[in-house]
């Protein structure tokens, strides 16, 4: 059902009903960050993720059942978990927003519970006013927001309230004190690229890392994974975002001395203008992170077969975007598996969770984590989602998966 009249802006949802059509039209609030996902740009992650929609109308279709009308103030329930979701639904980051939104309501269709409402809210109006919305209204759990100013605001009036965080950012900062974050950190693909790549009998590692957040938390990551495989950091080159330093970066790193191979943490873009100065000087192993993960170009570049990167598993996400595209007529952005994800996260400790009382938090931190779109996952103590990946191999027709993920911790 869509509730009206109230500020800031919210729509409720329960497992028979949802509302397609939200808003976009507000003046922006902030520029978008451009982030991770599906064909993720390489920009700063840590202000929000952001991911290129890869098609679709232009606007959502109309809701199939818009449901009853209310006015001010929720209905009560004594029998469903309040959760309160805050993404943006007007501004720049409407539409991915909106992707998250309808994702939530899929994962309550599918799972068939009965035991949890969500409501909406609207970041792009204020995420503090949203917060304290949410409290009022009697939400124990908050999924969201998105971007990482936005969990900042949050953050401690949910703590006042009592009330965990469930945070779409992949900004390590803002984790912990009652925050946990499910966003794709950068650092865990060099990692996992790092230790397949020294399991495959490379010694010595260069780098090429662009000079923003992304960049240097990647670089940071590489460091330290190197050392804990055993393995030699020959070079690591940082650039600015224009051709002519990026090409110089690759010409260092190519002329660094031996090297077995290097990890280009940037779009596949990027990489492919790099790859042919790194090889120009002799036959170099290519490792790339989590932004290569749906950029169908790198497939159809020569230079860029055989190189490998890992990522979250694409399996399951792509099961969910067709059942997207058939309930909402459009494509998905790729982080709407994030959404899903907490569903499916909510509604497993709602099994034990007495509704009115508060959320279970410790259970957040269950050693065998939680299943779901993008695989096996669990927080560590800090309130940082630790995600198994897969590596994928680029060859002429795509990707090939050359070491699954694991499916159990």
């Amino acid at each position: 059902m869509v509730e009206s009249g109230m500020t800031p802006k919210m729509a409720e949802t329960a497992p028979n009903c949802y509302d397609g059509s939200r808003q976009n039209n507000a003046s922006p609030r902030r520029h978008l960050l451009r982030g991770l996902g599906a064909v993720a740009l390489a920009g700063v992650l840590a202000a929000c993720q952001v991911v290129p929609r890869t098609g679709g109308p232009a606007t959502p279709p109309p809701p199939g059942d818009p449901g009853e009308t209310v006015g001010p103030g929720l209905p009560t329930d004594t029998d469903r978990h309040r959760v309160a979701l805050l993404v943006p639904q007007t501004g720049p980051n409407a539409d991915v927003g909106t992707a998250i939104a309808n994702a939530t309501t899929l994962a309550l269709l599918d799972s068939r519970t009965e035991r949890v409402r969500i409501t909406t809210y609207d970041t792009a109006l204020g995420a503090a006013a949203a917060a304290r919305q949410a409290v009022a209204d009697g939400n124990k759990l908050i999924l969201g927001p998105l971007l990482s100013e936005d969990v900042a605001a949050v953050a401690p009036i949910a703590r006042g309230a009592k009330i965990p965080v469930l945070s779409f950012s992949n900004d390590t900062s803002v984790a912990g004190n009652g925050v946990f974050i499910m966003g794709f950190v950068p650092g865990q693909s060099v990692e996992r690229i790092v230790a397949f790549s020294r399991a495959k009998g490379h010694q010595r590692f260069g780098a090429l890392v662009p000079k923003n957040v992304y960049g240097d938390r990647s670089a940071a990551a590489f460091r330290a994974a190197v050392a804990e495989a055993g393995g030699t950091l020959v070079a690591l080159e940082s650039y600015d975002r224009s051709a002519t330093a990026l090409t110089g970066a690759a010409r260092r790193v190519a002329n660094a001395g031996e090297i077995d191979a290097v990890l280009i943490a940037d779009s596949g873009g990027n990489a492919i203008r790099a790859v042919p100065v790194i090889k120009g000087a002799g036959e170099r192993q290519i490792l790339g992170t989590e932004l290569w993960n749906t950029d169908a170009a790198l497939a159809g570049n020569a230079a860029m077969r055989g190189s490998w990167f890992a990522s979250v598993s694409d399996g399951l996400y792509g099961q969910l975007a067709t059942k997207y595209r058939t309930r909402f007529g459009r494509t998905p952005y790729r982080l709407a598996s994030l959404g899903y994800d907490s569903v499916l996260l909510t509604v497993r400790i709602a099994r034990d969770w007495k509704p009115g009382t508060n959320f279970p938090v410790n259970r957040l931190l269950a050693a065998d984590g939680f299943g779901g779109i993008d695989g096996i996952f669990r927080f560590n103590n800090r309130g940082i989602a630790q995600r198994a990946l897969e590596v994928s191999e680029i060859g002429a027709g795509g990707f090939r998966v050359v070491d699954p993920a694991p499916t159990k911790w």
